[in-house]
């Protein structure tokens, strides 16, 4: 009976003990000493010097660079957007005897000869433009009749509608080059000065205009039947 049990405690498989074994990491076990260990050595990192000179890398540069440019344009945007704003409330209370001139600044009719804009326009001595602006609005400066003098400013290249009708006191004005480069002997170049855009505007005379160009301009309304 002894030697029995003697014989199967020999060939007994060994359990070991879970409470006495060693803590380790099962993966360093696995690749230890194998061909799978010399392969993970071989796998190049992410990230790192080798990283910066691949494809993807550039990839993720040139998006960070294009996020960047386009969140730079959208603050602009919005900045731009509010000094406009802002000015254009400040046109709400113009100073006296002023009328500025600014994109999109076309006068319906009905409104230009409203008697609180005539009255209004009756105080003005001086026209003030806006950067940037390539028109003079229809009716922008409809019965200015004190106004004696206008400098248009480069840019512009249409005079609207009865722009500037009835500025009787108007005697001196320059137009800018990129109005007076239009051939005048062209009856299509009509087009750029609006329906009566000086009429009764009787003191304007080409005599009493310093610059040559736009002496030119005037003696062509006054013919015409935008004078």
């Amino acid at each position: 009976m002894s030697e029995r049990t003697s014989e199967n405690r020999s060939n007994a498989i060994e359990i070991p003990d879970l409470n006495n074994l060693e803590s380790g990491d099962d993966d360093t076990e696995v690749f230890e000493g194998s061909e799978l260990d010399s392969a993970a050595d071989e796998t190049p990192a992410i990230g790192g010097d080798d990283f910066m000179h691949t494809d993807d890398f550039r990839r993720l540069f040139v998006g960070f660079i294009m996020v960047d440019t386009l969140l730079a344009m959208h603050w602009l945007d919005r900045k731009w957007h509010k000094v406009v704003e802002k000015k254009l409330a400040e046109l709400e209370d113009e100073p006296f005897g002023e009328i500025i001139v600014h994109g999109g600044n076309d006068v319906s009719e009905g409104e230009a000869e409203s008697d609180v804009r005539m009255d209004k326009m009756e105080q003005v001595t001086k026209i003030v433009f806006l950067l940037n602006i390539t028109k003079v609005g229809d009716h922008a400066c409809l019965f200015a009749s004190i106004l004696i003098t206008v400098d248009i400013p480069e840019g512009i290249t249409i005079i609207g509608d009865d722009s500037f009708n009835s500025c009787s006191s108007l005697k001196d004005i320059k137009f800018p080059k990129s109005l007076t480069s239009i051939e005048m002997k062209d009856p299509d170049s009509l087009q750029t000065f609006g329906h009566c855009a000086f009429y009764n505007c009787s003191k304007l005379v080409p005599e009493d205009i310093d610059d040559q160009d736009s002496k030119e301009v005037v003696a062509y309304l006054r013919s015409s039947a935008g004078g």
